[in-house]
């Protein structure tokens, strides 16, 4: 882990700065309907009868008073009425004409109100997602998509309807997280990570916009020296087994091909 004592003020900030979803379900308030031992948030003008759903159940997606599309509604999992909706395009013409999937929206805790939203290109890959997560009625998770992939994923934490967390993937693997603590809008702590693994964390504790500290894994520190000295080693070796095969006598097994044969 991350060296004390600077780790655990850093862990710290990082639990602050994401609050649990469940925590923040049961902090802010709203109806809600007991499933066990989870208190469901309910989004304002939703209900959890779903027999009692509001007609506006405030689509995410842009498909009314639009003809050239193709709206699908289905019931998932504990839904007696429709939850998710599906907007198809027709694309192309003649033999190339087909139908695509250009936005997916659905009601995940069946209150009646829509609260996850997905955008899709023409060849049915993720672009934009968009996540009200704590169901209180605005959007906290932006996610952007690179080749279906999930690229960025911006979350607002403070409810004040702007991201605060900004985490960055490659190739579907998360690479670095910005935070920001004082919720001024400008990252001061920097996450690097590598492999999945949490590599080291920067601070700015003068909320100047640069980094004042940088806390490193140990771990991953003692394991990239050891890769290193072992590769040192292994490039050594070689080095020594030619500079040993350079200098030994060469013997040529025709040389006294030739030679007359003592009696």
């Amino acid at each position: 882990m991350i060296r004390e004592p600077s780790a655990s003020r850093v862990r710290k900030v990082i639990v602050l700065g994401a609050i649990p979803l469940a925590a923040c379900v049961a902090a802010c308030g709203g109806g809600g309907a007991t499933k066990g031992s989870v208190n469901t948030a309910t989004a304002p003008g939703g209900s959890k009868d779903q027999s009692k759903w509001p007609a506006d159940d405030r689509s995410m997606c842009d498909w009314r008073n639009k003809p050239e599309l193709e709206v699908s509604e289905s019931a998932g999992p504990g839904a007696m009425r429709p939850n998710v909706r599906r907007v198809f395009k027709i694309i192309g013409e003649a033999e190339a004409r087909h139908k695509t999937l250009i936005c997916r929206e659905i009601d995940t805790n069946l209150d009646g109100i829509k609260d996850v939203v997905r955008t899709f290109n023409q060849k049915g890959e993720a672009l934009h997602e968009e996540v009200d997560r704590d169901y209180d009625g605005k959007v906290d998770v932006w996610i952007n998509f690179v080749d279906g992939r999930m690229a960025q994923q911006d979350i607002d934490t403070n409810r004040d309807g702007k991201p605060d967390v900004w985490k960055f993937y490659v190739n579907g693997q998360l690479q670095r997280i910005r935070r920001d603590r004082n919720f001024d809008g400008k990252p001061d702590i920097w996450e690097i990570y590598s492999h999945g693994r949490l590599e080291r964390v920067g601070l700015d504790e003068t909320y100047d916009g640069h980094v004042d500290r940088w806390d490193r894994d140990e771990q991953l520190k003692y394991e990239a020296e050891a890769e290193d000295r072992k590769a040192r080693n292994e490039m050594m070796n070689a080095q020594m087994a030619a500079q040993q095969d350079a200098g030994a006598p060469h013997t040529d097994d025709h040389a006294d091909a030739g030679a007359p044969k003592k009696k």
